[in-house]
């Protein structure tokens, strides 16, 4: 076991080594171990990654940065850092740890990279072993997004949709496997404007729904690249019409034409008895037709064909007699003079 080799991997070469065996020491192996320095540095690493990612991430607020700070420092974050160092093989195990595969437990390496941050600080103080943190920590903190670090799949899928305006996924489950004491539960994750349906399987009824989440967050975010922008429908231009203060759409109305538009109605007056009694015939038509609210004509029921003749034949009647009234009172008049002459 060369402790010179994970020395250079650290970055830092111990003045005691003493400290550095007792921090690679399990409690398995001997009295003289290394949980104290643990304690030690966890609260080293706690205050360098605190002040890693105030410095980092200036418009982050405290609930966030407490939430990357978490993900940062826990358990699983230590064990790959460890299993970058190699650290299983520098352990000193007992006996029964080393036959049950201790040194490939995440806790124990966990554990021991602690126990290490905090032996570094003994032996140089809490500059080196910043620098020692700051080191395995910089690499990791250029590739995650702090938006999303910490925070699992379902929480994930739901910021998601609702950034889209989508309803909230639906979970349901759909079969449990195994015995009692070693159930498997299937979970279906629904999307229904989507029209996604994925399905994920866990220890629990949560790790079920976590791993749907998943599933799902991948098949959404593939949606919506793959989804075209819709285009627009052209709008049918219409003409409105305002009736009493009631917005009609009425169908665009042909234009007259310009002869027929210009041309001069003449007065009733000085027509004949043949176009007046026309004149009313037309009127009489024209009445037949019923404009309906919604701008097209309907039909009325046509009028009896006798109705409108007699209509048409009283008007002319009517104008004849009057024209006759009129030519008789004119030649009235000048008889009337001639007997008051000779009177």
């Amino acid at each position: 076991m060369d402790l010179m080799l994970l020395q250079n991997r650290l970055g830092h070469t111990f003045k005691d080594a003493t400290l550095l065996q007792q921090a690679l020491t399990h409690r398995s192996h001997s009295t003289l171990h290394n949980e104290r320095l643990e304690f030690l540095g966890d609260s080293i690493l706690n205050c360098v990654v605190a002040s890693l990612l105030f410095d980092r991430y200036t418009k982050i607020d405290e609930g966030d940065l407490s939430r990357v700070r978490a993900n940062l420092v826990k358990q699983q974050s230590l064990y790959e850092i460890a299993q970058r160092l190699e650290l299983s093989q520098f352990l000193r195990l007992g006996e029964g740890e080393l036959k049950s595969g201790g040194f490939r437990r995440p806790s124990i390496l966990a554990d021991t990279l602690e126990a290490l941050f905090g032996a570094i600080f003994l032996d140089a103080g809490f500059d080196a072993a910043r620098d020692v943190i700051r080191a395995l920590y910089i690499p990791i903190l250029d590739t995650v997004d702090p938006k999303t670090l910490g925070k699992d799949a379902k929480t994930l899928l739901q910021e998601y949709l609702q950034g889209k305006k989508i309803a909230l996924p639906q979970y349901n489950v759909v079969a449990t496997h195994g015995a009692a004491h070693n159930q498997e539960f299937e979970i279906e994750c629904l999307v229904p404007k989507l029209d996604i349906q994925v399905f994920g399987n866990g220890g629990s009824r949560r790790a079920g729904e976590q791993a749907a989440a998943k599933l799902a967050l991948e098949a959404v975010q593939k949606a919506f690249v793959k989804a075209p922008a819709a285009p627009r429908k052209a709008k049918p231009r219409t003409a409105q019409l305002k009736l009493s203060g009631i917005a009609t759409i009425q169908p665009d109305a042909p234009e007259a034409a310009p002869d027929e538009a210009a041309k001069p109605v003449a007065p009733l007056k000085d027509k004949g008895p043949a176009e007046v009694a026309t004149v009313a015939t037309a009127k009489a038509a024209a009445k037949a037709h019923v404009p309906a609210v919604n701008g097209s004509a309907e039909l009325a029921a046509p009028a009896a064909p006798s109705k409108l003749n007699n209509a048409a034949s009283s008007a002319a009647e009517t104008v004849v007699a009057g024209s006759a009234a009129a030519v008789t009172s004119s030649n009235a008049t000048p008889h009337t003079t001639s007997k008051s002459k000779t009177a």
